[in-house]
């Protein structure tokens, strides 16, 4: 290869860091392929490994076991719902998974979404800021290694746990209106993003929930950024993958709202696709936004050239 263009395709360092999106392969070995995803992410380099929970594998049972068989790699959920699981038994879990992998692991969650809550699952869903609000109240002293000690007019905890874990399990909620974005900061450590461009992480995501936090009187949240990636001269082929592959969250009013934000017409707009110098340019601009932690979700098949151009820019980070 010409020097000038393999220097011309090396990434830049950029001031975040990077993770992967795991995504479960299916079948009945699916959690011994999953075990070899992560640890081939923590061998490339990765600071991170992000799992969401969804209608397959329970995230947290799954990092759990690839976990514990991985040492070393950050873990996270982005994200669990809450409305279906009590804070304490949420809480439980997650002190369990923080056990089984030495600690590694950031809890992750979110609402979800109306239909899915109040239509499948049928949880009311009306008023979720005051739901959030409660659940923290039940969740994050339980997440602490004490005992809770709540009543709210949707959920009460009066319980302690006994999972013997010597840290505090952090814990960042996805958020992506006003009222939530504080709540995170003033409570959480920070929030995790879905279909959320680096325009809306500057103007919106960021300042809100920074000044939030320093309000509060806690430390500057983390911002962990997921997006989908595809490195790529076909530009148009992955644009239209993206399309297909994510066309729901360009329905659901919350990735909705960000996207109107954003100026994007759905979700291909806000995957990153181009060559490596593009890709380069994209994560120095959502570092720029405010980002403290990107994860890519890969989306395309057979994407060794994403892989491998990850895999640099995260070394060049580390």
């Amino acid at each position: 290869m010409d020097p000038v263009c393999q220097d011309r395709k090396r990434p830049k360092e950029v001031n975040v860091r990077i993770g992967v999106s795991l995504s479960e392969r299916g079948g009945p070995d699916t959690l011994d392929k999953l075990t070899d995803d992560l640890r081939r992410v923590a061998d490339d380099g990765f600071a991170s490994a992000w799992m969401s929970n969804i209608f397959g594998l329970d995230a947290l049972t799954a990092l759990a076991v690839a976990g514990s068989r991985v040492p070393g790699i950050a873990l996270g959920t982005a994200v669990v719902p809450t409305y279906p699981r009590h804070p304490a038994a949420l809480a439980q879990q997650a002190r369990t998974v923080a056990l089984a992998t030495g600690g590694r692991l950031t809890l992750g969650i979110g609402l979800s979404h109306k239909v899915v809550i109040e239509d499948m699952f049928g949880y009311d869903f009306d008023r979720p800021l005051r739901h959030m609000d409660e659940y923290l109240s039940a969740l994050l002293p339980l997440l602490a290694g004490e005992p809770a000690g709540f009543t709210g007019e949707t959920l009460r905890a009066h319980v302690s746990l006994s999972v013997p874990n010597e840290e505090r399990v952090p814990l960042v909620v996805a958020a992506l209106g006003s009222r939530m974005l504080r709540l995170a900061g003033e409570r959480a450590d920070g929030t995790v993003l879905w279909m959320t461009g680096p325009a809306t992480v500057r103007d919106h995501i960021a300042p809100t929930i920074t000044a939030a936090a320093a309000a509060a009187g806690r430390p500057s949240p983390r911002v962990v950024c997921v997006l989908p990636v595809a490195v790529t001269d076909d530009v148009e082929t992955a644009r239209a993958r993206a399309a297909e592959v994510f066309q729901i969250y360009g329905t659901l009013p919350s990735y909705r709202a960000m996207m109107d934000r954003e100026g994007a017409d759905g979700p291909a707009d806000l995957a990153i696709i181009g060559n490596e110098d593009a890709i380069s340019a994209r994560l120095e601009e959502l570092s720029a936004s405010g980002v403290t932690e990107f994860v890519a979700g890969e989306f395309m098949p057979r994407d060794d050239r994403t892989r491998t151009f990850l895999k640099s820019a995260a070394a060049a980070r580390a």
